[in-house]
């Protein structure tokens, strides 16, 4: 889950994810992308392009799994 504001700065970042993720996935430059979506400051820049979407992983750990 990304987080909703820039660690650094605290500007609104949240929105901008699904958007990133999904030009950045057909095969557009993030640089590109990032300017495009108005993500200027380098603090904000890194919180995109670094961020790794773990939440499926978490999810295993929410229910136990039975031992046998």
């Amino acid at each position: 889950m990304i987080p909703v504001r820039c660690l650094s700065c605290g500007k609104i970042i949240g929105d901008k994810w699904e958007d990133f993720e999904r030009r950045t996935k057909a095969g557009d430059n993030p640089g590109k992308v990032l300017d495009d979506l108005g993500v200027d400051k380098y603090c904000c820049r890194r919180m995109l392009v670094s961020h790794c979407n773990l939440i499926d992983e978490f999810l295993q750990f929410e229910y136990p799994r039975k031992k046998e």
